[in-house]
């Protein structure tokens, strides 16, 4: 099966000595439309819409009726993209597409597009989707990273805003490609790393919405792979840093991992995880344990609520 894009060829800038890589990857850029120009810290959702409008564009009518995740056929999943992508869209003052704006939550907005898209071809709402997402690409290219957008309710940076779109695009497409029986190459490490930062600053939220106190304590979080790192979280939901006396513990796990785990859990197709603690609650660090297969949905770090610090606020703070 041919590869939808080549991330992991473009990430190696030193060409060998009569290497065919420079005419492969200008077969495939000639194939499939590149990531729309945008700013660095926005590449990552650009780069996954990419992705995304490549294995879309190689499918055929029964791919388009057949459902992807949550009850929804695939020219469906592409409409709550689209209906999702507009959110933001419409909250920084990008173009969009589709119906006019009325509802401001996610499903609510959702459901205005799939009743618009029902009457159009799924290449028509393939179309939009991508004209609509690039748009806003390009959009956020004039825009500082800190920039304050509220969407669905959400006070968060702009930055923090479009990784979530990103992770949920990239959850979606291995959504789409497992139903194709295509296995996705990884996104790039460093569009990995920033992502998988957003859901080391959300486990103090997690935790809180768990029921889980864990105020005074430290994690010191490692990440492996590609795209990981370390993180000291303090684990008190909304502590700047962590107190002057502490319990600190230190797990492990790879970078794409805790993407998948804040992205994509309670997934019908796949075994749920969820971050919860193995231990009493009142305790301090979480690890990701697999709780079987749930009938019910959960979006994850991309349905979080994100205030303007970059960190999840409770409801009741709202």
């Amino acid at each position: 099966m041919e590869r939808l894009y080549l991330d992991a060829l473009m990430e190696e800038p030193a060409v060998p000595e009569r290497s065919l890589r420079p005419q492969l990857l200008a077969g495939a850029r000639a194939r499939r439309r590149p990531a729309a120009p945008t700013a660095t810290w926005a590449e990552p959702y650009a780069a996954r819409v990419a992705a995304m409008d490549a294995l879309l564009a190689a499918a055929i009518d029964d791919d388009w009726s057949r459902i992807i995740v949550e009850g929804w056929t695939l020219q469906e999943l592409v409409g709550h993209l689209a209906a999702k992508d507009g959110l933001l869209a419409h909250s920084v003052g990008a173009p969009v597409l589709g119906p006019a704006v009325s509802a401001l939550d996610a499903m609510g907005r959702t459901a205005e597009v799939h009743a618009f898209e029902r009457a159009r071809s799924p290449e028509q709402t393939r179309r939009d989707w991508r004209a609509q997402a690039d748009a806003l690409s390009r959009h956020l290219a004039a825009m500082p990273a800190e920039s304050a957008a509220t969407v669905d309710g959400l006070d968060a940076p702009i930055s923090d805003h479009v990784l979530a779109r990103s992770l949920e695009t990239w959850i979606h497409t291995a959504d789409a490609a497992g139903q194709a029986g295509i296995r996705l190459p990884r996104p790039l490490a460093g569009h990995i790393h920033p992502t998988a930062d957003l859901c080391a600053r959300l486990v103090p939220w997690t935790l809180l919405f768990s029921g889980v106190e864990a105020a005074g304590r430290t994690l010191r979080l490692t990440l492996t792979g590609e795209g990981g790192g370390e993180w000291r979280v303090p684990l008190g939901a909304g502590s700047p840093r962590p107190a002057s006396r502490t319990r600190t513990s230190r797990p492990t796990w790879s970078a794409s991992a805790s993407c998948w785990a804040a992205g994509a859990s309670r997934r019908r197709s796949r075994p749920r995880w969820r971050v919860t603690p193995p231990w009493p609650r009142r305790s301090c660090a979480p690890r990701p344990r697999c709780r079987g297969r749930s009938r019910r949905r959960h979006h994850g770090a991309h349905d979080m609520d994100l205030p303007a610090t970059g960190t999840p606020r409770p409801a009741a703070e709202r």
